[in-house]
């Protein structure tokens, strides 16, 4: 059982998204980000992930500048790349050509042995009349507990 130190997550994707698969992957970040995200200074709000030259990379994901680096500052919403096997690489890419299909990061955490980890999501995007049921069912499990 891995202990995992949750620092972000991004509880929209289960309100817009189906999920079908989910993956863990690292990150590549410089020192003063590591320490950012140590303090919690990270936002995945509008993060997605794309795949360019058989390498996936995570866009708008919000790190905050370290506040007391003393090098250069980078920018916040860089891309940055993501560290997956070459055969989970190549599975991605052939259910994304699939219509329909996104890559979306959902949470962002600390494993046991201290490095930044990042869960990505294949997800299916749900339609607004599959939420407007979902939110009926749940009120009418609400009020027959209620009873």
């Amino acid at each position: 059982m891995s202990k995992k130190h949750i620092i972000s997550t991004n509880r929209k994707i289960y309100h817009n998204f189906e999920v079908i698969e989910t993956f863990e992957a690292g990150i590549v970040l410089t020192g003063s980000e590591v320490k950012s995200v140590r303090n919690f200074k990270v936002s995945l709000q509008d993060s997605y992930c794309q795949i360019e030259k058989g390498e996936i990379y995570i866009c708008n994901l919000h790190i905050a500048p370290y506040e007391f680096s003393t090098t250069t500052k980078f920018n916040p919403k860089r891309k940055r790349k993501l560290l997956l096997h070459k055969h989970q690489i190549n599975k991605l890419i052939g259910k994304l050509t699939q219509k329909g299909l996104t890559l979306v990061p959902s949470e962002v955490y600390f494993n046991e042995r201290g490095f930044c980890k990042i869960t990505i999501c294949l997800v299916k995007s749900i339609k607004k009349y599959d939420k407007r049921e979902k939110i009926k069912k749940r009120e009418i499990e609400k009020e027959m507990r209620s009873y």
